[in-house]
């Protein structure tokens, strides 16, 4: 009699660090259908901030090139959606560790990396629905971009790029935070961050110390960026070159990254911040 030998059945080794990450980001993005209110709110809430800012400095200022004010204020308005929203990535970082989502999550046998990855791929992907939103929108109000496909996928990427880092930033102080409450001040700094910058009206009529400062903020070296790729005119008296800018529009990021994933992960990995 002959007895049969027992088969093994092979186990299935676990996703590598991008696949963990894409299954976690379908996590998030699946989690959404239950907040639309609030995602739809994050991705209109820019197309309402650009009609307050027509409103009010639509016929008293005038931009360089003879452009209308909304031509010139769009191409920044994307720069400025980059910074929106950075507060509901905040809050929800917060939310999944006061929870004990996360303490789950370092239990699974994946990378802490691919569940940090994981959060900011899908933050990502809500932002290119609202750059959509933002196009969509100045296209309907008449902005026509001067541009080539090229000039367009490399705006695409600075604004992108401009916003995986400051996602970094977000996730550390949500991960670390006591309580979902306590990262409420997040929503009041990106304003100055935003109102700082050359997207809405020109450095050279603040203060010199101060407009050199908006110039070297990171939205305002992307803005002027981006307005150039998009071919609309930039402030005529700017202080840094439009090279510099491109150059710090690439460098800004790159530093913010630098800084502050590695401080995201220990503030997942420890559930406070460093």
């Amino acid at each position: 009699m002959t007895l049969a030998t027992p088969t093994t059945r092979a186990v299935p080794a676990p996703p590598g660090l991008l696949g963990s990450a894409l299954i976690l980001a379908g996590r998030v993005l699946d989690g959404w259908r239950h907040q639309l209110p609030v995602v739809l709110t994050t991705w209109l809430f820019p197309v309402f901030v650009t009609l307050i800012f027509l409103g009010l400095f639509g016929g008293a200022l005038e931009p360089p090139g003879g452009a209308g004010y909304s031509s010139f204020l769009l191409p920044g308005m994307l720069t400025v959606t980059m910074l929106f929203g950075l507060e509901t990535t905040t809050l929800a970082a917060a939310a999944d560790a006061s929870r004990g989502i996360n303490d789950r999550f370092r239990s699974f046998p994946i990378s802490s990396a691919a569940i940090v990855l994981g959060r900011c791929l899908a933050d990502l992907a809500s932002s290119l629905v609202g750059l959509g939103v933002m196009v969509v929108f100045g296209l309907v109000i008449g902005w026509r971009p001067d541009t080539t496909p090229a000039g367009a996928v490399l705006a695409l990427a600075a604004l992108l790029l401009l916003r995986f880092a400051l996602l970094w930033v977000g996730v550390h102080i949500g991960y670390g935070a006591a309580s979902v409450e306590s990262v409420a001040y997040v929503q009041v700094l990106v304003w100055p961050v935003a109102l700082l910058s050359s997207v809405f009206v020109d450095p050279a009529a603040m203060p010199a110390w101060l407009g050199t400062v908006a110039e070297l903020n990171p939205v305002s070296t992307t803005a002027t960026t981006v307005r150039e790729l998009l071919g609309t005119a930039t402030w005529p008296d700017a202080v840094l070159p439009g090279t510099v800018s491109a150059v710090l529009a690439g460098a800004w990021p790159l530093v913010l990254t630098a800084v502050f994933l590695p401080l995201a992960a220990r503030s997942f990995r420890t559930g406070r911040t460093a």
